[in-house]
């Protein structure tokens, strides 16, 4: 039988307070936030439009509840990263990429959504970029590393 690995230790409050990495932190809850805000509005948009079918079909109903459920997601990890949970920072790492990378293949392919919703994908994916570069930066990876014995 495998022993389970115990949780990494959350990062002493002492460093979360310094100047630089709160501020990082909250520039990454902000931009998160914005993509939750934007999803949001874009599935208040869809509900709207959505007995125009040449705005709104199946694949924009089913992508605008998979982003505003990942935004969610995004944005608690955002918000536990920031009282110092690794596994919180690793999944926000994990999680934006994932979707930044999504989101440039949606723009690339022609034909698949409708170009206000690749306009929408658009502001999420630099909303996102963001976020890949904080928390991909060797700052925050430093201020999240744990120490390995």
């Amino acid at each position: 039988m495998t022993a389970r690995r115990p949780r990494p230790a959350p990062v002493p409050e002492e460093v979360l307070g310094r100047p630089r990495n709160r501020a990082a932190l909250h520039r990454t809850e902000l931009l998160t936030g914005g993509y939750l805000l934007l999803s949001a509005l874009t599935l208040a948009a869809v509900v709207v439009l959505r007995d125009d079918s040449a705005l709104v079909d199946d694949a924009v109903w089913v992508r605008s509840c998979a982003v505003l459920l990942s935004a969610l997601v995004t944005f608690v990890c955002a918000r536990r990263a920031a009282r110092g949970s690794r596994p919180a920072f690793r999944r926000l790492r994990i999680l934006s990429t994932a979707m930044t990378v999504a989101i440039v293949v949606i723009l690339a392919v022609p034909g698949s959504f409708p170009l206000w919703m690749k306009l929408d994908q658009a502001a999420c994916g630099l909303l996102l970029a963001g976020v890949v570069l904080a928390v991909n930066g060797r700052h925050l990876r430093t201020v999240f590393a744990t120490d390995r014995p």
